[in-house]
């Protein structure tokens, strides 16, 4: 009698684990499909190419954005030129190949309560972490550079 027991406790415990490896290769299995509906999240986008560009005029007028991308800026809440009737200058600095006038810059726009936009790229960030952190603590827009 103890054989038999110790023979169903074996086959017990044989199920048990068979169980325990069944449960977590569901449950492995049930992560990886999670991941790929995440991965391919990007199927229902466009693939519709959209062009970007003005049409510059030679009457001192602002130029002409054209219709797809007044569509498009107006579908992200962007801003790509002001209006007619308000007048105003918007000064944006390139720093992508920026040549140490940044510090007088900055000085300069906070000493008049001026605002400005910063285009920058990675290595920028990366290497001037501190004059991007001003830009943002003086209420500049930081931008991205391609």
């Amino acid at each position: 009698m103890t054989i038999n027991l110790k023979k169903n406790m074996s086959k017990i415990i044989k199920v048990l684990l068979l169980l325990l490896i069944i449960f977590s290769v569901s449950l492995i299995n049930g992560k990886k499909q999670e991941e790929k509906s995440i991965l391919t999240s990007s199927q229902g986008l466009s693939t519709k190419k959209i062009g970007w560009g003005i049409k510059r005029n030679d009457n001192h007028e602002q130029p002409d954005l054209g219709k797809a991308n007044l569509e498009v800026l107006e579908k992200n809440n962007g801003i790509a030129i002001g209006n007619k009737e308000n007048k105003y200058i918007y000064l944006t600095f390139d720093e992508g190949y920026e040549a140490g006038y940044t510090p007088q810059i900055l000085s300069t726009l906070k000493e008049n309560d001026v605002k400005a936009t910063f285009f920058i790229t990675a290595h920028y960030l990366n290497t001037q972490e501190n004059l991007v952190r001003q830009m943002i603590d003086e209420g500049h827009i930081v931008g991205n550079h391609f």
